[in-house]
């Protein structure tokens, strides 16, 4: 046997337990006490009370632990991408042969440089508005498809259609997207501008609510939705959107840009829609409270007819009045008569005395004496008016003979006229032979014109151009 087989054989045998005691005694011992500086990461608060995180620099990252009791009584509770100091133990768990530091106290060291970056884009990005109130649209009370942007294959899509479907089934479209790594930003901004493309009326129905779900886990696995690509694809939409990434603790700058933020998944389902047995006991309760109303409303107004049925007289009653004065009125329209024939009667002699001879004749003189005179004062105006109508016609017949024509015969000048009367202006116009009517200032006489044709002259005086007919080629 060689001496290094012969060493091995000489070697001490342990079991997995006694090596992990002897580990964890190691690092006990050599680390009683510390204090370690680190930005935390991986928050993961247990029901238990316990706290669990990660300690992490830009090399090297270490389990940290806060037992409920110590975690009652911290002054500062751990955040994510706090840079803090803790002091506590090292030790070993060996259940997984890890080790980690049971922290006893965490005091504050500063912002870690990932939350510093995260806070100065989120003070650039609120300072363009896309944080504003006024930008936020308001979600549909019920909307037909709802379009899920997640990852296919996690718990998250299960988790919000189990939710829908006890709530209120809806229609759901689902874009897979990677929710970590270097390509999960531009998925998840493409999924979202892809959503708003769709146009109404296509095969593809368009939806009415945008739901971005991720599940839980440290500011580095939800750093693609901290992105600015992602923001801005936010703010843009014009689809109301649901921010449902990470658990409640958990807040990313698409929860600042979206219209609503659901602290889980499952609540951003719960917000989306109303719960559907709600819905129909609200409307059952409504139609229910609509009877009961109208049935309260007839009953009331049964009564109040019923009430003021008692309280009206009998018919006998009513009349009675109307009955009495009708007598009344029956007995005084025979007085009435009488008394309105006397008037017209004592009219009527008034009228007669007025027709007397001696009046009548008295009134008869008087009208004469009017009509003689109108009669005078018409001829009057009459001969005023005709004396009147001389002048003007004395003034108008010495114009007419100032312009008239027979003066001009006077003077020596004949009027020609053919035997149809009509006027020759130029001799170029009387055909040899042709009879004409000589007009002088005492009498008119016939007349015979001698002579050759004159060519025929046009109004303006010169002569007309005889036009000769084309000649037959035939």
């Amino acid at each position: 046997m060689s001496e290094a087989a012969s060493a091995r054989a000489n070697l001490l045998e342990y079991s997995v337990s006694e090596i992990a005691a002897a580990l964890k005694r190691t690092v006990e011992d050599a680390f009683p006490l510390v204090r370690v500086r680190g930005e935390i990461s991986n928050l993961k608060p247990h029901s238990s009370g316990h706290i669990y995180f990660d300690l992490k620099d830009d090399r090297a990252c270490l389990n940290a632990v806060v037992w409920r009791m110590t975690a009652r009584l911290l002054k500062l509770k751990p955040q994510h991408g706090l840079e803090v100091i803790c002091t506590g133990r090292v030790t070993t768990y060996p259940g997984s042969s890890r080790y980690q530091i049971v922290v006893e106290q965490i005091e504050l060291a500063g912002i870690g440089a990932l939350m510093e970056m995260l806070e100065e884009r989120k003070k650039r990005l609120a300072a363009e508005g896309l944080f504003a109130e006024s930008r936020k649209k308001k979600l549909p009370f019920l909307p037909e498809v709802i379009g899920v942007i997640t990852s296919p294959t996690g718990a998250v899509i299960r988790d919000i259609m189990h939710r829908l479907q006890a709530r209120f089934p809806r229609r759901v479209l689902v874009w897979p997207v990677a929710v970590q790594g270097e390509r999960a930003a531009a998925e998840v901004a493409a999924a979202i501008r892809g959503f708003n493309s769709i146009s109404v009326g296509a095969a593809v129905p368009r939806p009415d609510l945008l739901i971005v779900a991720r599940g839980g886990g440290s500011v580095e696995d939800l750093m693609a939705f901290n992105e600015e690509i992602v923001v801005r694809a936010v703010a843009e939409s014009t689809i109301p959107l649901i921010s449902a990434v990470g658990h409640e603790t958990d807040t990313t700058l698409i929860d600042f840009a979206s219209d609503r933020r659901a602290p889980t998944p499952t609540a951003a389902a719960e917000i989306a829609v109303p719960v559907r047995a709600e819905l129909l006991s609200q409307t059952l309760d409504y139609e229910r409270r609509i009877t009961n109303c109208l049935m309260r409303g007839v009953s009331q107004c049964r009564t109040l007819v019923a009430a003021l049925a008692r309280v009206l007289p009998r018919a006998d009653q009513l009349f009675a009045h109307s009955r009495q004065r009708l007598d009344y009125t029956s007995d005084n329209l025979g007085r009435a008569l009488l008394k309105n024939l006397q008037i017209h009667r004592r009219a009527f002699g008034d009228a007669g005395a007025k027709l007397r001879p001696t009046s009548m004749q008295h009134h008869i003189g008087v009208c004469g004496e009017r009509v003689v005179a109108l009669g005078q004062r018409l001829v009057r105006r009459e001969h005023a008016r005709m004396e009147e109508r001389q002048v003007k016609l004395d003034s108008m017949s010495r114009v007419l003979e100032t312009v008239s024509y027979r003066n001009v015969l006077e003077r020596g000048f004949a009027l020609v006229r053919s035997q149809d009367g009509m006027l020759k202006r130029r001799a170029a116009n009387v055909n040899s032979g042709e009879e004409l009517i000589l007009t002088f200032a005492d009498e008119s006489t016939s007349a015979v014109a001698i002579g050759p044709p004159r060519q025929p002259l046009h109004r303006s005086g010169r002569p007309k151009r005889n036009v000769k007919e084309q000649g037959k080629l035939f």
